[in-house]
This record gives structure tokens, sequence and C-alpha cells, in this order.
């Protein structure tokens, strides 16, 4: 059945990193920002409080690193060849992220996506504040997007697709006609209806 929505998770998915990580690094709070979002992954911690937690440590940051983050993000493999092969079938193609809308914005129009979900950090005079601002894509959250998702775009939920890595995806891994894991966390990988342990979105490319 040709695919007519493909969503995806970013952060260890359709890039390599995790942003908040990489973004913590600059912040000198790598390691205890990582350590949250290891727990906040695998099922462990609330994932709106956990980002709270995470965000609040990156106060006064300015927002200049983002810029910077950016250039260290790269894409996993496949990813193009994924996204480029669902669109060429006439699908669409989405991201929902837990992630930041500032740093994968750019990168989703590098490779012609153009429905992209993710948070968004306040701002103010040039640093963040340590809080985000809008609707938090939390696990119930991407859920929602991907079936406002389907109705959008009318597609038949048998020819859905969602790939994620991590416990926050179960929603919408669960809603797909076909959910994905993703070199994921276990809990996942026991909700999805396929399991992918290579590092390459040609693999997803191949269950289609």
């Amino acid at each position: 059945m040709r695919t007519q929505l493909l969503v995806m998770d970013v952060d260890s998915t359709f890039i390599n990193e995790e942003v908040i990580d990489l973004i913590a690094d600059h912040a000198g709070v790598g390691d205890e920002v990582a350590a949250i979002t290891e727990r906040a992954m695998a099922g462990e911690l609330d994932f709106a409080a956990s980002l709270a937690e995470r965000v609040g440590l990156l106060a006064g940051l300015p927002v200049s690193v983002l810029d910077e983050v950016r250039e260290e993000i790269t894409l996993t493999t496949g990813a193009r060849e994924l996204v480029a092969a669902v669109s060429a079938g006439g699908g669409r193609v989405a991201l929902v992220s837990g992630g930041f809308t500032e740093v994968i914005a750019p990168l989703a129009t590098e490779v012609g996506i153009t429905d992209v979900f993710a948070n968004s950090f306040e701002i103010d005079r040039g640093r963040l504040t340590g809080r985000t601002r809008g609707r938090v894509i939390d696990p119930g959250a991407k859920a929602a997007i991907f079936a406002e998702l389907v109705s959008a775009y009318e597609c038949d939920p048998a020819a859905t697709v969602a790939v994620g890595d991590g416990a926050n995806d179960i929603g919408m891994i669960r809603a797909a006609g076909l959910g994905v894991a993703f070199c994921a966390k276990p809990a996942l990988a026991e909700a999805a209806d396929a399991v992918v342990v290579d590092r390459d979105l040609r693999e997803v490319l191949s269950l289609l």
C-alpha cells in the first residue's frame, strides 16, 4: 500500500543527536541534562516536567548558541532517501518532536519537509529565559498531532507510518498503520509493529 503519511520523531531518529543535550553542553550542564533526557526517553519521568527542568537549566544562554548547535547536527543515514521516496509517491512527511523548532525547522526545510511540530524557546533580549512558549509537544500532543494530520490530509489510517525511538512516541506509534521503533528504548519497541536496530532509515523504507 502506498504510504500517504509518514510522521517521524526527530532527536535520535531523523537526526543522530539529542538537540537539548547539545545545547546543554554549551551551557555547561551537559551531563545533568543528558541524564534527565535518558530517563525521560525511557519513560521513567513525566516528559513535560522533565522538559521544564531541562530547559530551566539553559536560562541565560545566548540565542546565538542555537546557530552553533545546528552546525553540529547530522541527519541520520537514509533520512533524505526515505523522505524523497515517500514524497515521490505522493505521500506527506511530517516531523513531530519534543525538541525545538528553532533548530529543527531549518533542517526540515533543507530536505523539503513543511510540516514541523516542536517546542519553542522563550527568548528575551537575545537570551533563553529557561522557559518554553506555546504548545508543549509531550507524548499526548504527539499522538494528537498525528491524528490531526491524518484528518487534515484525509489519509487512510492503514496507509500511515510513524517512526520514533522513545517512550514519548508510543501514542503515535500505536495510532499508525505501521509503527516503527527505530534503535528504540524497550518500552517503545514493545509497542511497535516493526523494529529497526541499524541506524539507517533506509531500513524503514524497506518496510513500506
